[in-house]
């Protein structure tokens, strides 16, 4: 663990739009996390086959997304908006496919600039293909080396931000959750996913800053938020889920020890911890991103983040709009709204009435009250090892949530507390030594899912 010490320790000081290290993107100049809440559109295309014989027509929809939502934006006067390309598997595995995407968007940013004078950003975020394979090949292959291309390709083009939702890890943490085995999950998060994160975060971070573009940093999508998903679904308790949400941060964290500056990405919904302890700025989504996923976090989500999303919306027609663009006017409406309470000195207000409205009803919104986000953060920084924190936060998180139950300050069913003390009494007979341990996790495991040689191990 790199990081000692807490970026921010007030609880006071965490607040949207604003991170003690804010960032300046390549081309216009837009600075996230300085004091403004900028919208940041995440948009894929409808249903279709993707094959040299409809390139044409993918190519026409990421020019229609683009020139729209942001002919609408410069119309409402955003101060700047960022756009975000998840690319599909099949335009990993084709570089040149999401070259001329990153092309076709920066070209759009460019005319409405001159159009409008909008500023804008492009954070691009190539799908991690390398699970296309079982057991997976992680640190060599065909979809590593396609990924890496994709990642030179884009930066090259003139992208401002590069982000991905990495998988390592996942050949165990899936059936971690369904069993709730909270040990294993530390082992696939803390053991597989970290050792991963630095073999791939390494390659990012120099891609970058050779081509000039800002390493922003990864999501646990694949992880915690599959843990979300799967509480929302009623297949695991939810208090069981908010303690895998926080722990997530001790494997996204290793992109910024390996030179991430942020905004990070939408879905990492451990943004906040991540923020605190780096300083460095982040995006979120909450009610927005309803098109894509539900969740119990949709004001809060809001409170600290420096980027406001919608998750991914396909391009299809509305009513009012295509899609994207009528997120895109959704989006500018909350920053614009946020914005003006904070430049009139109501911001923290604001920020409260988010948490307040939805931490005292589900323990998944909960661990983001601003007193937890400092507590869980400091609990991470304080631990010697990575291993370490992976405990001690997991045992911190589930006896907070237990306290605040208790207490009535949110809600926790009696299948849940069941499983938070589960949590408790199972990292309190973990090995200290982090050998042991996945000594001992070996064992349980079924080892055919993965190649240990791809982890170091």
């Amino acid at each position: 663990m790199l990081y000692k010490s807490l970026a921010i320790s007030n609880p006071d000081d965490l607040i949207f739009g604003t991170a003690p290290k804010p960032v300046v993107t390549r081309n216009y100049g837009l600075v996230i996390g300085g004091g403004t809440l900028y919208p940041e559109l995440n948009f894929t295309v409808p249903a279709m086959k993707l094959e040299q014989a409809t390139l044409k027509e993918m190519y026409a929809h990421y020019e229609q997304i683009a020139r729209e939502a942001l002919k609408r934006a410069g119309e409402l006067e955003s101060p700047g908006v960022v756009l975000e390309c998840e690319t599909l598997p099949q335009q990993t595995e084709f570089p040149e496919w999401s070259e001329t995407i990153a092309k076709i968007l920066l070209e759009a940013m460019a005319k409405e600039n001159a159009r409008s004078g909008l500023k804008s950003a492009l954070r691009f975020t190539p799908n991690d293909n390398r699970d296309m394979i079982r057991p997976p090949l992680m640190r060599s292959g065909y979809h590593l080396e396609r990924m890496l291309d994709t990642f030179e390709r884009v930066t090259k083009a003139g992208s401002d931000l590069i982000s991905i939702e990495s998988i390592g890890g996942k050949e165990t943490h899936d059936e971690s959750l369904i069993k709730c085995d909270i040990a294993e999950v530390i082992f696939a998060l803390a053991v597989l996913a970290a050792r991963d994160m630095k073999f791939l975060w390494d390659k990012i971070v120099d891609i970058c800053n050779k081509n000039g573009s800002i390493p922003a940093g990864d999501s646990s999508c694949g992880f915690a938020n599959t843990a979300m998903v799967l509480a929302e679904q009623k297949l695991i308790p939810n208090g069981f889920s908010a303690v895998v949400r926080v722990l997530a941060t001790v494997r996204a964290i290793v992109a910024i020890e390996s030179g991430a500056k942020g905004p990070g990405k939408d879905c990492a919904y451990e943004n906040p911890y991540l923020k605190a302890i780096t300083g460095n700025p982040s995006s979120g989504e909450g009610k927005t991103a309803a098109c894509a996923h539900l969740s119990p976090v949709g004001n809060i989500a809001a409170a600290y983040t420096d980027l406001w999303s919608n998750e991914s919306v396909q391009n299809i027609m509305l009513l009012g709009a295509m899609a994207p663009t009528s997120y895109m006017e959704s989006l500018i409406y909350d920053c614009r709204l946020y914005n003006g309470l904070k430049q009139y000195g109501h911001g923290k207000a604001l920020r409260d009435a988010l948490v307040r409205s939805d931490a005292p009803l589900d323990s998944r919104a909960f661990v983001f009250a601003p007193q937890n986000v400092i507590l869980f953060s400091k609990t991470i920084v304080e631990s010697p090892t990575r291993y370490d924190a992976a405990k001690n936060v997991s045992k911190v998180v589930a006896q907070t949530i237990l306290d605040a139950g208790a207490r009535g300050e949110t809600r926790v069913s009696k299948p849940e507390t069941k499983y938070l003390q589960k949590i408790v009494s199972t990292v309190d007979a973990l090995p200290s030594n982090e050998g042991e341990f996945i000594d001992k996790i070996l064992k349980k495991i079924d080892k055919s899912k993965l190649k240990l040689e791809e982890y170091g191990l």
